[in-house]
């Protein structure tokens, strides 16, 4: 990876310290969901003790559900290994102040064992891991997430006491690149955007999206690794602030029957020179370089078999609904939002777009299977089948995974995972989902009380 100047050096940091205004540092790391979890240190013993030796955490906080339950069936973690620690390490290359919280700076871990090795099974460490075999051939990503989200005027405190019925959004009606729309909101997007830019985020846009109240705001393309660590401290952090405004947010792919949350991810490749190495000459077939082509044929080839990576809840499969803007079909296009891929840009700007991904995404757990895909279409020189210039919702294309449990099957025996992230990784996350479904199997649904109390 190239070296990269963090929002906040370490000097800087003793320095805020020292002055009084940081008093607080946060050092989390991403779990299996995506969630920051991690501690607070006062600063001085932080700058004192944890900055060179590091820290623990019960390595439980890989091994758990959604709600923090400890579960079965990890390796890993569990009773009968006594639910040790890991330890947490700070890449001093994510130190940065945290402006909606005050006398605050963060820092992300990576996690490794007792003996010094790495915790593979960690969501940071798998992305690393498939950016390592990226580099042995010459190559770097770039990546860009366009996140989406719901805001309500109710507290979180309000939505959870309501059972999240009745909430008010904080728009009436479809606002998609209304500046009247967004401009109901602007006092929280402003505060967002403006926090986000003094944590060392760069912003480019805000805008207003189709189910009411839903809004996106995107972030500059950026290195891989930096892009998915700072879609994690977005995602913690506009929680906090809408929060602090007394609002509510849900980042969750299918809030309503309306529009999901989508959070489609764009990524290039850069070679040794910072040239975009799927930028073909004007002889090569749309402009796509052979690389390129190998490695969206590679996407295809793996779009199912990773479909777990993109879409990770039980909910993530209610947005595949034909005309809705999210994908059905396992198909490529030029331009084309019926597509699973899009291809977009020319040149310098030559990229490809998933839209698989929900908002409920782990972009760390993503990007790395869009770069194990990549590589496995390099590594074989997989061809690149014709374009849909048409409607993928009604072409005659693989479909895309309807339900966690076909996605669940198809990663479990997926030789194509297996290859590419190993025998403990494809298990851990396989139980993940199992988890999920033995719990979703287990609940009684609103629909069915609704359809079953007095009718049946």
């Amino acid at each position: 990876m190239a070296d990269r100047t963090p929002p906040l050096g370490v000097e800087e940091l003793r320095a805020l310290v020292t002055s009084g205004e940081i008093d607080t540092v946060v050092l989390a790391f991403p779990d299996m969901q995506g969630r920051l979890q991690g501690k607070r240190f006062a600063a001085p013993f932080f700058l004192d003790e944890v900055l060179e030796h590091g820290t623990e955490g019960c390595n439980y906080l890989l091994a758990v559900d959604t709600e923090m339950n400890t579960v079965d069936g990890y390796a890993m973690s569990s009773w009968d290994r006594g639910y040790g620690d890991f330890a947490m390490h700070a890449d001093l290359s994510t130190l940065r102040r945290v402006p909606w919280n005050e006398g605050t700076a963060m820092l992300i871990a990576d996690l490794a064992w007792n003996d010094g090795s790495p915790v593979v099974a960690a969501p940071r460490q798998i992305l690393r891991r498939q950016l390592d075999r990226l580099a042995e051939l010459g190559y770097t990503a770039n990546v860009g997430t366009e996140l989406e989200f719901i805001v309500f005027k109710d507290t979180y405190e309000q939505a959870w006491d309501s059972g999240y019925k009745g909430l008010t959004p904080a728009n009436q009606y479809n606002i998609d690149y209304s500046v009247l729309g967004t401009g109901r909101i602007e006092p929280l997007l402003r505060r967002i955007r403006n926090d986000m830019t003094a944590a060392g985020l760069v912003v480019e846009s805000a805008k207003g999206e189709c189910n009411p109240g839903q809004h996106e705001i995107v972030f500059k393309y950026d290195d891989a690794l930096v892009t998915c660590d700072q879609h994690a401290i977005y995602k913690t952090g506009a929680k906090e602030i809408a929060s602090q405004e007394g609002v509510s947010i849900t980042f969750m792919a299918k809030y309503n029957e309306r529009e999901g949350n989508s959070c489609h991810i764009h990524l290039s490749l850069a070679d040794a020179d910072g040239n975009n190495a799927m930028a073909g000459s004007s002889d090569d077939p749309g402009g796509m370089s052979p690389v390129m082509r190998h490695f969206l044929a590679g996407q295809l080839a793996a779009l199912r078999d990773f479909s777990l990576l993109y879409a990770p809840n039980i909910n993530s499969y209610k947005r595949f609904r034909p005309g809705s803007f999210a994908p059905t079909a396992a198909a490529w296009g030029y331009d084309n939002r019926t597509c699973a891929l899009r291809v977009v840009g020319h040149g310098r700007s030559m990229r490809f777009e998933n839209r698989l991904p929900g908002g409920d995404v782990n972009p760390h757990l993503a990007v790395a299977g869009l770069v194990a895909a990549g590589l496995h279409g390099i590594e074989q020189k997989l061809e690149l089948p014709e374009e849909c210039t048409g409607n993928a919702y009604t072409g005659d294309y693989a479909h895309v995974p309807t339900t966690l449990r076909e996605a669940a099957e198809l990663w479990e025996n997926s030789p194509i995972a297996k290859a590419a992230f190993g025998d403990e990784v494809v298990a851990h996350y396989s139980n993940m989902a199992r988890v999920e479904l033995d719990a979703f199997d287990s609940a009684v649904t609103d629909w069915e009380l609704r359809r079953s109390f007095e009718r049946m």
